[in-house]
Order: C-alpha cells, then structure tokens, then sequence
C-alpha cells in the first residue's frame, strides 16, 4: 500500500534503538553515579564530623524499627507516605511562593515561558490544588517489605536504576494512550489546562489517570522487586522532587533541566516521557530537537539564565505565540479526533 506523509515523517526522525540504548545508558547511569557520590560523601561527612559510626544507618534504622514494631502497616504509612508528603509538601510551597508574588526576581528571570505565571492567577491555583491534595492524600501505593535489615547501598543504587527504566516504560506509554482522543478529553485535558505548568500540577490530574499514569508507573518497580521500605522511601521522594522540578516553569542552576516536559505542555504532542528514551526510540522528541528549547536542554551551571544566553530570535518568538493561541483553540470544548489528526499532519510537515 501507499505509504501516508506521517509515516515517512516518523520513520525518518525516529532515533533507532541502539540511540535509546545509548541514551539510557547516559541518564541512568549518571544518575547512578551522582546518588553514589552523594551517598558516599554524607556517610564520610557523619563518620568525620560526627563521629558515627560505620553502621550508622543501619542503627538509624533499628531504632525507627524497633519503634514501630508490630505496627508494620503504620510503619508503611510513614515511611512512604508521611516523608515523601513533607518532602513533596515542602519543595512545593517554596516555589509557589515565587509563582503567588513572583518574587524574588532572581528566581523568576528563570522562568522558561517568561510571558506566563508572572504571577500565576490565584483562582486557577486554588482549584488546581484542591485535586492535587485529594490525588495525594487519598491514592497511595501498595505496601511494600519493612524488615529489619537495610539493603546494601549498592544493591539500593541498582534498583532506583531499575525503578527508572520501568517508569521510563510504563508512562510513556500510559502517557500516550491517555493522549489518545477517544481519553484525552475525558481524563488527559485536565492536567493540559497549565500550557505554562508549575511544580504543584504535577500531580494535578484526573483521579483514574492519576492511578495509572502517574502512581503505577512510579509503584511498580517496588512491587516488582520486593523492594525495602527504606529503598521504596528514598524513590518516592526523589520521584516527586524530579516530576515537581519537570513542571516548575523554572531553569534553575544545578537542577535537572524541565525543558523536555514543559515543551510537551507547550506544544501537546511532543515529549512523552520521563527520561527521554522511548522518544528518541519513537521519533516523539523530533520536533523538540529542533528548537532553542532543546539547545538549553542542559544542566545550567552559571547564575546566567539560559534563555539570555540562548535567546529566541524574535521571529521565532512571534511564531512560538501565535501557535500557542492556535493550539488553545483547538484543545477547546469541541476537541475531536478530526482536529487532532489535523494538528499530527501539520506537525509532521
């Protein structure tokens, strides 16, 4: 048969599977690394400064055990819940701060779309949060082990690298599905409201989507190997900050870059994932390579935004704005798969 012009576009912007491989190897294992480094530093930093002992956390976690013993479940609930609400809870409110008065403005010469949230509208913040507290609080993860003994920390390295690639897998694909138009209007629209997103809209998302899209991808790796309450603990909380830094609209010095999530809210149908692997696999980032976005898709190590040191010529800038109005217009009330076949082909060209 004929091929169609959108299968030659994809077949040719696809990045190949060894560029996946290649591309997962990178992001995990940096990653990898940095968690050992810092493990490794901390552990020395105790034991030097003051004076702990060489199995330091494993007493620390002795004595939260032996605390909560026979109590296994409220065990649980404070380790994977109580901690990463603190920790999510916490990394939120200091950037609403900056999204409520944008203030200071040392912080907010770092937005990314520097014409949005400036400041956020306060209605819209409200009702977001009002689902964001219900999601949170109300559908948590399944159980997992709370034995007495720790996991080494190497063995505890290679599974947060496990837990990444099966998030990797799991919500791109959920992502996708949920972008289909047949779920899209009914569960997906909710969280494409934000075009501009903030840390708190994370999480701000249809109940059944925010079950499997968001919290099974993140759940299942823990499930899957049986893993330590401890482990379990330390991939929520690093789960949550990374998915909050994702959505915050900020390029902040020495955090990981949001640029590849924050383009897909900006453009819809580009960027599925978390790490990007799956979308060099399927050509999903293709259009994203091609943009300043994608040149300040980089750890920001000066006090010097990216967006002056890579400016949108002004040009592109009055093209960025008038498709932003075109895509508003087309994710309205009378969103179709007509429309969204439309906007593929004219993405594709």
């Amino acid at each position: 048969g004929r091929t169609s012009p959108r299968h030659c576009y994809f077949s040719d912007t696809r990045g190949g599977l060894w560029d996946s491989v290649k591309k997962a190897a990178f992001v995990i294992g940096s990653g990898i690394l940095f968690l050992a480094a810092f493990g490794n530093s901390l552990t020395w930093h105790l034991q030097k400064v003051w004076g702990a002992s060489g199995d330091f956390w494993q007493k620390l976690w002795t004595r939260l055990y032996t605390t909560f013993e026979g109590h296994d479940q409220a065990l649980f609930y404070f380790g994977a819940m109580l901690v990463p609400t603190v920790v999510f809870g916490g990394t939120n409110a200091l950037l609403m701060i900056v999204d409520v008065t944008a203030k200071p403005s040392f912080i907010t010469r770092y937005r990314i779309q520097q014409d949005k949230n400036n400041p956020v509208d306060p209605a819209k913040l409200r009702n977001a949060l009002k689902t964001v507290v219900f999601n949170h609080m109300f559908i948590s993860g399944p159980m997992v082990p709370c034995g007495p003994e720790l996991p080494t920390f190497h063995w505890a390295l290679i599974e947060l690298g496990a837990f990444a690639l099966l998030e990797e897998l799991f919500f791109y694909y959920s992502h996708r599905l949920f972008h289909q138009p047949s779920l899209y209007k009914t569960y997906h629209k909710q969280h494409h409201e934000w075009t501009a997103p903030i840390g708190i809209v994370c999480i701000y998302a249809h109940p059944l989507e925010h079950m499997l899209s968001n919290m099974l991808p993140v759940a299942l790796g823990p499930v899957l190997l049986g893993s330590h309450l401890s482990t379990t603990c330390l991939w929520y909380c690093l789960a949550l900050v990374s998915t909050t830094v994702s959505h915050c609209g900020y390029h902040l010095p020495f955090l990981p870059s949001p640029e590849f999530h924050d383009f897909h809210h900006l453009r819809f149908n580009q960027c599925f994932g978390v790490l990007g692997i799956l979308d060099r696999l399927h050509g999903t980032d293709s259009k994203f390579r091609g943009t300043k976005q994608y040149e300040r898709h980089t750890l920001l190590t000066s006090l010097t935004p990216l967006t002056e040191s890579i400016p949108t010529s002004p040009r592109k800038d009055s093209e960025r704005r008038v498709a932003a109005v075109s895509l508003k217009s087309l994710r309205g009330s009378q969103y179709s798969s007509v429309n969204y076949g439309v906007r593929s082909i004219h993405t594709a060209r």
